[in-house]
């Protein structure tokens, strides 16, 4: 099984799939992205590496199955089920800040949270029975690794479209 889990940057990916207990391989397409050299350059205006999808693709087809992948470019691959975390515009944009992210690239990834951009594309890609949506915005790490560990399992029902943060913009 591949599950990917997706989700505007700050949203917590990295910090929850780390806590995750399963059989599941994790994968964060981020540092492999930078590590492989599998981009097509850099994106100056964003300072951020464009990913090469289609040797990402080969990457992972040599990597088999039961995968969890970890990165806000996750939902662009293969996958059985796709976790979306959200968090609140206002809390996604402090979080980046706090780790350093430009204020003007902090509020473009508040905004892109508040119009639900990675979670459109989720289901553009895999459908809506195939898509759960997890807020992270009060919640510890802990507790959301627990709910992919529940979309792992088959234990949650998909529930793309149930956080709404229209009110932000």
């Amino acid at each position: 099984m591949k599950v990917a889990v997706t989700g505007t940057p700050g949203t917590g990916k990295t910090t929850a799939t780390e806590l995750v207990d399963s059989d599941l391989a994790v994968v964060h397409l981020n540092d492999v992205i930078r590590e492989e050299g599998l981009n097509e350059g850099t994106d100056e205006e964003r300072d951020s590496l464009l990913a090469d999808f289609d040797a990402i693709r080969e990457w992972l087809a040599e990597r088999g199955d039961d995968l969890l992948l970890d990165s806000h470019l996750a939902h662009h691959f293969d996958a059985d089920r796709v976790v979306v975390l959200r968090c609140h515009p206002e809390r996604l944009r402090e979080r980046l800040v706090e780790r350093g992210e430009s204020e003007s690239k902090a509020e473009e990834n508040a905004e892109s949270e508040a119009l639900d951009v990675i979670l459109s594309e989720a289901v553009a890609e895999h459908g809506v029975d195939s898509v759960y949506e997890i807020d992270t915005t009060d919640r510890t790490p802990e507790a959301v690794a627990g709910d992919i560990e529940a979309v792992i399992r088959g234990e949650r029902a998909p529930s793309a479209g149930t956080v709404d943060y229209l009110e932000y913009l």
